[in-house]
């Protein structure tokens, strides 16, 4: 360099180099002190960002609680699976991943797209409840964003068997419907939750904390025993495609302890598979619809009439000529006679005389009666939808209303709630309370009748089912029967239908020493046969008798075949 030019060169000023040096030291000094700070004194800071992207706080689902039959049965159970999710914008997969991981979860391509095409959604169910080997599947495509969390599933080993008494639940694990959802507090539990590390691909790969242990569910003992639950779904079943009936609804009550020891409805479903479930099959009949219960009533009527002290089962009472005329309404009988005994009156299932048994009585003596045996109430089982069906006050009845309701007409109750009413026979007086857990134990009944009365009314019930009687075909080998049979023309939009009935049978057995009680109703039968005595007795004789076998109930009748009368034989009910 040449001597001019080194001096037209301009020295800078030494402070600038040191403002320059300060400036750096302070830069320094400040980013030191920050990250100081952060990683001694708001360490949280730092944590909370790391967690952001790899710890997750997982919940533990509780085991649902299982439910058993009274010999501890699974009727209900829960079997694990996965469920798989995804955080949509960090959903690595190219187009081959995408289609088969449609593929496995049994999606539409387009359907998984569309449930990821909003990156914005950091949760989002691909599928719920999966096997585990699909699971297995879907984690081998180890797929950046996808992840998977264990569930329950839950599974019915009766199907449709049990389908109306168990219910189900829904994808979430809890009840919808029956049991599962009547005893959800019970069977749920609690589920808990802990705190994991995860990796880019969603594998858990450092468990770090349980936030809260799960809770189970406790399992829950039903008063049903399967093998007669089964027998009466069975024989309920064919009765309904026999007789080509719309439905049919079954009930079996032991008379010790008011367990139910089955209850069926046709037509049922399988809540295994429930893509195709209607309305209709869902209806638990049993419980939760009512019906004019017909002649299957006048029991309660005799036993009100013999509570007052008017009649005894020997007093006479006309009949003839088989009708009678009240304010425009003629009451009818399906087979005229003359004078009838109170006892012949239920045998033959007179309904003249039945109406003139109430008409004889006042109006709130017999609603009194009807009252405490439970007519107009729920059962008070706990059992979602339970009806408590229609009992006008007495003081709105006028004479033809009485009298009709004599035998059944103008009143409505559940098949349960019928059921019930009849242990005031099989228990000399008492109404038992009824229960759809196991006890185990004999119930403390309320006495609603005299012991004289109640065992008067059980002697006619037995008559009934005798030859001469409307209902012969309810009779067993080897055990006495009791009961009575009822033929009720169907009320369809406020008005009774022309040529639909329900046809319904209800008894106990032993009659020397009752154990069970087993109601029938058939609704619709369309095959030519509708009187209970032809379609709902078989069935009720066919579920008594098996059932009293399997419960080693001891005989108390000869063991000879029972005669059953021929098809144009036997007695008719009327209606």
């Amino acid at each position: 360099m040449t001597a001019a030019a080194a001096q037209g060169l301009v020295r800078l000023p030494v402070w600038r180099a040191r403002v320059v040096l300060v400036a750096f030291g302070a830069a320094f000094l400040v980013l030191a002190a920050r990250s100081l700070y952060l990683q001694a004194l708001r360490t949280e800071f730092l944590q909370e960002k790391g967690e952001a992207r790899y710890s997750r706080v997982l919940e533990v689902p509780a085991t649902r609680g299982r439910i058993l039959d009274r010999n501890g049965e699974a009727l209900a159970v829960s079997t694990p699976v996965k469920s798989v999710w995804a955080i949509a914008g960090d959903v690595e997969a190219d187009a081959a991943q995408r289609r088969r991981l449609a593929q496995l979860l049994a999606l539409e391509p387009r359907e998984l797209e569309r449930r990821l095409a909003d990156p914005g959604r950091d949760f989002v169910y691909l599928k719920r409840q999966i096997p585990p080997e699909t699971a297995g599947q879907v984690q081998a495509l180890r797929l950046r964003g996808v992840y998977q969390h264990p569930e329950y599933r839950r599974y019915y080993p009766g199907g449709e068997v049990t389908a109306h008494l168990v219910g189900f639940t829904g994808v979430d694990d809890a009840g919808q419907e029956g049991i599962e959802l009547a005893f959800q507090a019970t069977l749920g539990g609690k589920p808990g939750s802990r705190r994991v590390i995860k990796d880019r691909l969603g594998g858990v790969v450092e468990d770090v904390e349980s936030i809260r242990a799960a809770q189970d569910g406790r399992d829950l003992v039903l008063s049903v025993d399967g093998k007669i639950q089964s027998l009466a779904y069975g024989a309920l079943k064919s009765a309904v495609e026999q007789h080509r009936a719309r439905a049919g609804a079954i009930v079996a009550l032991d008379v010790r302890s008011g367990e139910v020891l089955a209850l069926s409805n046709v037509p049922s479903y399988n809540p295994n598979s429930r893509a195709r479930l209607t309305g209709a099959q869902l209806r638990n009949r049993v419980i939760t619809d009512t019906f004019e219960p017909g002649s299957t009533l006048k029991p309660f009527t005799i036993a009100a009439a013999l509570e007052s002290g008017r009649v005894t089962p020997a007093t006479l009472v006309p009949t003839a000529p088989g009708q009678l005329t009240i304010a425009g309404y003629t009451i009818h009988d399906a087979h005229p006679q003359g004078a009838l005994s109170v006892a012949q009156v239920l045998q033959k299932s007179s309904n003249v005389g039945a109406a003139k048994l109430a008409l004889a009585l006042a109006p709130k003596t017999m609603w009194d009666l009807f009252k405490r045996v439970g007519f107009g109430a729920p059962p008070q089982l706990g059992f979602p939808g339970e009806a408590q069906g229609r009992l006008r006050a007495w003081r709105s009845w006028r004479p033809v209303e009485q009298a009709t309701m004599a035998y059944g007409n103008g009143l409505s109750l559940s098949l349960i709630q019928l059921a019930r009413a009849y242990t005031v026979f099989a228990r000399d007086g008492e109404l038992v309370p009824l229960s759809l857990v196991k006890t185990g134990a004999a119930a403390s009944g309320e006495k609603v009748l005299s012991t004289e009365t109640a065992r008067a009314v059980r002697a006619m019930l037995e008559l009934a089912v005798q030859p001469g009687g409307t209902g012969p075909r309810a009779r067993i080998m080897g055990w006495r029967v009791a009961g009575k049979t009822g033929t009720a023309r169907k009320l369809v939009d406020g008005s009774y239908a022309p040529g639909k009935y329900i046809a319904s049978f209800v008894g106990f057995a032993p009659a020397s020493d009752p154990r069970l009680v087993v109601a029938v109703m058939i609704d619709e039968p369309s095959a030519g046969q509708y009187y209970g005595g032809s379609v709902a007795a078989p069935v009720f004789a066919q579920v008594t008798q098996g059932a009293l076998r399997l419960l080693g109930v001891a005989h108390d009748a000869p063991l000879e075949p029972v005669e059953l009368p021929g098809e144009g034989e036997q007695a008719r009910e009327s209606t």
